[in-house]
Formats: C-alpha cells, sequence, structure tokens
C-alpha cells in the first residue's frame, strides 16, 4: 500500500508539472507564412508621347503579347518615333489582356509604387531619360520626361522591377515583371 501511495504521489506531482507547464492555444504565438507578392502578369505595355510644348502630335508605341510571357511571340512591337530637339512627357500604361474586361495592371503599379521601379536605358539614341514620379522615396516611372536630341537611331529598354521590400531605387533588386526593348528613331 505504501508503494501503491508513492506511486500515485508521482503520478500526481508529475500530471501537475505536466499541467502547469502547458499553456492554452490562444496564448500561443503563431507566425503567419510569409505573403508571397507576385509578380504582374502583363500582355501590353503602352507609351504615351506628349509634347511638353505642345508643338509636335502626340506620339504611341505599343509592344503586345496577347497571352503574356512564354507561348505565342508578340503580334504588335512598334518602334518609337520623336522629333528631334523635343521634350516629351511620357505615360506607360501596362494592361493583362489574358482577363476579360482587360486588368490596367499600372493601376496596381501605382498602388504599389513602393514595389515597383521602372528602369528606361536608352542605347545608342540621343536621348535622356527622367523619372518623374515617386513612392515618396523612390522614383518609380509610370510618368517620366524624355528629352530627345539631334537626329539618331538607337534602342529603349523598359524593364518593370518588382521589389517589395527591397526597394531601393536601384534596378538591380527584385523579379522583373517585364523587359521590352524599343527600337528608336529621332526624326
Amino acid at each position: 500500500m505504501k508503494t501503491n501511495m508513492k506511486t500515485l504521489a508521482i503520478v500526481g506531482l508529475a500530471c501537475i508539472a505536466a499541467l502547469g507547464s502547458c499553456k492554452k492555444d490562444e496564448d500561443l504565438v503563431t507566425v503567419p507564412p510569409p505573403i508571397e507578392n507576385e509578380g504582374e502578369v502583363i500582355t501590353t505595355m503602352t507609351l504615351l508621347f506628349t509634347d511638353a510644348a505642345g508643338v509636335q502630335p502626340d506620339v504611341t508605341a505599343t509592344f503586345r503579347d496577347p497571352d503574356g510571357d512564354g507561348g505565342l511571340n508578340y503580334d504588335i512591337f512598334d518602334t518609337i518615333r520623336l522629333m528631334n530637339n523635343t521634350v516629351y512627357n511620357t505615360s506607360i500604361i501596362l494592361l493583362n489582356e489574358t482577363e476579360s474586361p482587360a486588368d490596367t495592371i499600372s493601376n496596381e503599379v501605382l498602388e504599389e509604387d513602393d514595389e515597383h521601379l521602372f528602369c528606361l536605358t536608352p542605347s545608342l539614341a540621343n536621348l535622356s531619360i527622367v523619372r518623374t514620379d515617386t513612392d515618396g522615396t523612390y522614383e518609380v516611372g509610370l510618368q517620366s520626361q524624355w528629352t530627345v536630341g539631334n537626329v539618331e537611331n538607337g534602342t529603349t529598354q523598359i524593364v518593370l522591377k518588382h521589389q517589395p521590400g527591397i526597394k531601393d531605387g536601384t534596378c538591380s533588386p527584385g523579379e522583373t515583371d517585364i523587359d521590352v526593348t524599343f527600337v528608336t528613331e529621332i526624326q
């Protein structure tokens, strides 16, 4: 009987210790899984150029790949044709035309401007580009100013970088949502 009482006392103390060390589920802190912020599906990029002086006509250049990256090739790939010695205010419109109606991705880029950056790189074209919109800290590039020099031809690469949590104002970090290199003619 003494052994049973001793065993019972030990088991009882073990149960009390075990109950005291357990916490209710609501007291436990759970770490939520990381939020996956996927890149955008972009089928169409349209550049709208407006002469800052209001003299030259507006210019539009479009790239469209109707099924997005992969699959079919593009069906529209315009050349950018700008007048020499002109300054253009430029807007970029992005669409996802795999949805009906088409989703205006530039609105999402604007809403998440602290996660996006356009990298605008002319090559061999007598052209300089400055992004004119910001997220409050860094430039974005949905709006830009293109200063065109003398007659010359080249290319302009436009890359949209998706940089959630890592945007630093440079084109290095992040994933690429779209990368298009337009032939650029300065007339």
